[in-house]
């Protein structure tokens, strides 16, 4: 808060390149991840875990820039729904006047992209707009330490998600 007024807070720029073929997205970066300048750093946060079973390898451990370097090995983005947005804490459901990443450049940056993948319920409300688009969709249980979901569920969840993915390529 500066002057008694909330700051509008700015996310993270996408992890991206022309070789990507799913995106994952999810709302906006929790705090932790704002002041770390990294996605998902909440040490709690269930992401790295989840994508590093499905990869095989220990995404957990690496260091941010072996994450990026992995995800985009294995054709994977990440970014959020939300460029900008007002709230106070980590939940989605605090979030106020929030600002939508421009997508139209997508098909430009990332011309193998066929498949989008949201981290969540809030960012799966923008699953329509992307499925318009011509995009695969999927609405995936939230990584996030909030949703309460057992972690074997969402690894279950994910894992099926990933599967029919790849069965589509």
């Amino acid at each position: 808060m500066t002057g008694g007024r909330p700051e509008i807070l700015v996310g993270l720029p996408p992890i991206l390149d022309a070789g990507v073929e799913t995106l994952i997205l999810g709302s906006f970066p929790s705090p932790a991840s704002l002041a770390a300048q990294e996605y998902y750093a909440h040490r709690q946060n269930q992401f790295w875990r989840l994508v590093g079973a499905l990869f095989g390898e220990p995404l957990a451990d690496l260091d941010y820039v072996e994450k990026q370097r992995c995800l985009l090995r294995h054709r994977v983005g990440v970014w959020d729904v939300y460029r900008c947005c007002l709230r106070q804490g980590a939940l989605d459901s605090a979030i106020q006047k929030p600002e939508s990443n421009d997508f139209s450049s997508l098909k430009r940056v990332a011309p193998q992209l066929q498949r989008i993948s949201f981290n969540g319920k809030t960012s799966g409300l923008f699953e329509r707009w992307f499925c318009q688009q011509g995009y695969v969709t999927r609405v995936l249980p939230s990584s996030s330490p909030a949703y309460t979901l057992a972690f074997e569920r969402k690894l279950e969840t994910w894992r099926a998600a990933w599967l029919s993915q790849s069965v589509e390529r």
